[in-house]
């Protein structure tokens, strides 16, 4: 399977904002498991089926679940392209604070510049005495 992992902002938006809402986090790992009705879905929340259908198209416009009809149900499952492309996503962010704080920590590691004195709790004490 070949992933694309490019997204757009627009799709980058779409996706956290379906993701910043608790419901639609558990919608999406409850269908990750097996794909499921919203009829399903809906009776384990408490809110009206039609909140659970807004979830679900909020899910669906980011790409995270694909929703199909069979019969007069709709049936609804992760989609594990997106939820790749998301996850490499929020690694390249990871990576690049990662290596932020690996810069500084070695900028803090470095040793002072010649003829200047490391600041000590001893400095400061002496320097306010003055």
């Amino acid at each position: 399977m070949v992933v694309r992992i490019e997204l757009s902002d627009e799709q980058i938006d779409r996706v956290f904002q379906a993701l910043a809402a608790s419901t639609r986090r558990d919608i999406l790992r409850r269908t990750i498991d097996r794909e499921q009705s919203v009829s399903e879905l809906a009776r384990d929340y408490d809110m009206s089926f039609a909140a659970v259908q807004k979830h679900v198209a909020v899910l669906e416009a980011a790409e995270l679940i694909v929703k199909r009809a069979e019969g007069r149900e709709r049936l609804v499952r992760a989609n594990p392209d997106m939820i790749a492309r998301a996850r490499a996503l929020l690694t390249r962010y990871e990576d690049l604070w990662r290596s932020r704080i690996s810069r500084l920590d070695d900028l803090l590691a470095e040793d002072p510049a010649p003829g200047s004195q490391p600041t000590t709790e001893k400095n400061l004490t002496e320097t306010e005495g003055e």
